[in-house]
Order: C-alpha cells, then structure tokens, then sequence
C-alpha cells in the first residue's frame, strides 16, 4: 500500500514542484528583472503583466487538475489520505487569486494607468494575490511531498 500511495502521488508533486518552481522564478525573478533591464517602466511593464498572466493561468489550470486528481483518487483507488480535503481550501484559494488577479485586477490596473487611477494601489492587490498564489503553491507541494512518504498505520495511512 505503501509503494501504491507513493506512485500516485509521484506526478501531482511533481506538478506542485513546477507550479510552486515557476512562481517563484517568474513573480521573483524574471519581473523584477524586467525591470531592471528595461529600464523603463513602460517597456517592463506589458512583459511583466504578460507573466504575471503566465502565473495567474498557471494557478488555474493546476489547481483544478489536482482537484480532478484528488476526486479520481478517492472514487477509483478508495484511499483514505486523498488530496482532496486536505488541500482543497488551498487549492481554491489559488485559484480564486488567479481568477481575481487576471480579470479584475489587471484591468484595474490598466486602466489606473491610462486613466490617473491609483497604480499604486492595484500593483500592491496585484502583489498580494501573487504571493497567495504562491503560498498556496508551496502548501501543495510540501502536503504532496509529506503524503508521498508518510507511515502506514493499521487503520490507514497518516493524516496531514
């Protein structure tokens, strides 16, 4: 049961470690990087926004992918330590974030931009619904790594 809990959970921490990987290296790497080679904000930002886009989707589409994965697990294989419940505050979490992000902070700020509005303001929800995003990331795959290799017990696997 061991080895069976540890291959299903081989390719969902490996989609946590690439979500969590490349939020990191996009939101804290390559944008503050941008900017700092453009050296101009209006040449950054558009590139900035296009990755900030990258993550936002990212977070979407894996966070619904585990959540099928977690359902798949618990009707097929019948086993007790799913990622379902566990993970699901965390991964609608992201999703949520992702979704607010893309169609409503975005615009914000395009429009604070063009318009006079308060930039500051929206970069700043901007900024915080990346780093929940990537909290989240984090909180999936350190829950995956522990469930890969947690004990067996008589009455089932180990809880998170």
């Amino acid at each position: 049961m061991m080895r069976r809990l540890a291959l299903s959970t081989a390719w969902p921490a490996l989609l946590a470690t690439l979500w969590w990987g490349g939020t990191t290296a996009l939101a804290m790497l390559a944008v503050p990087l941008a900017f700092a080679h453009f050296d101009n904000p209006a040449l950054a930002g558009p590139y900035a926004a296009r990755l900030f886009q990258v993550i936002a989707w990212s977070s979407v589409v894996v966070s619904m992918l585990l959540l099928v994965w977690g359902r798949a697990q618990t009707l097929i294989e019948g086993a007790s330590v799913t990622l379902r419940w566990p993970l699901l505050p965390w991964l609608l979490a992201a999703a949520l974030a992702a979704l607010l992000q893309e169609q409503a902070v975005a615009e914000r700020i395009l429009t604070a931009r063009s318009q006079g509005g308060n930039l500051r303001l929206w970069h700043g929800v901007g900024s915080g619904l990346v780093l929940l995003q990537w909290l989240c990331a984090l909180r999936v795959w350190w829950w995956l790594q522990n469930a890969g290799s947690s004990k067996q017990t008589p009455s089932g696997p180990a809880r998170d």
